[in-house]
């Protein structure tokens, strides 16, 4: 479990299917995710794998719950996933309900869930994606200190149409 001020990381669990379910199947939320709208067996199936990937030792992926500390409400998902047990490097991502945004909270969530990567499992590189039609992701992106580090053309396939994708990273020494 990790804290800030404001919200409160942890691993997701079975009972947090009706509000993933209920971000996860907003267009607008997921309209530059390569997954959703969720069905309900979409959804049970990211809880699947969330919650048994957080049994795995060494643990390799870190898809935790963002939860409001404030009144405990879930208010969206964010990852960090090695790529492998002695991981140098991690890719962040994250998706949150559109009520909560433009609060902060993902720059708030994605800023100690990368301290913990560097603190903790003393990575060496993290990087995150978006779409290049996606301004608040990459703002969040650059107010965590993230580079740009390219601009691949027409790479990912998102609901039958093929779409450009931004490349940020960020070192330990950055």
């Amino acid at each position: 479990m990790i804290t800030t001020d404001r919200l409160l990381l942890r691993d997701f669990r079975f009972d947090d299917f009706a509000a993933v379910h209920r971000y996860a199947t907003d267009l607008e939320v997921v309209q530059y995710m390569p997954w959703g709208p969720n069905t309900e067996t979409d959804t049970r199936d990211f809880l699947d794998r969330n919650i048994a990937a957080a049994q795995i030792e060494p643990r390799v992926s870190y898809g935790l719950a963002v939860v409001r500390a404030e009144d405990g409400v879930l208010v969206g998902g964010i990852g960090l996933d090695l790529d492998r047990p002695d991981g140098p490097q991690a890719s962040l991502g994250y998706c949150l309900a559109r009520e909560i945004w433009g609060q902060g909270y993902a720059t708030e969530a994605a800023k100690v869930l990368m301290a913990f990567g560097f603190d903790v499992l003393h990575l060496h590189r993290i990087q995150a994606a978006c779409d290049p039609h996606n301004p608040g992701s990459a703002c969040v992106l650059e107010k965590l200190g993230m580079t740009l580090e390219g601009h691949l053309r027409r790479d990912t396939r998102i609901r039958g149409e093929w779409r450009d994708t931004l490349v940020y990273a960020v070192l330990e020494d950055d």
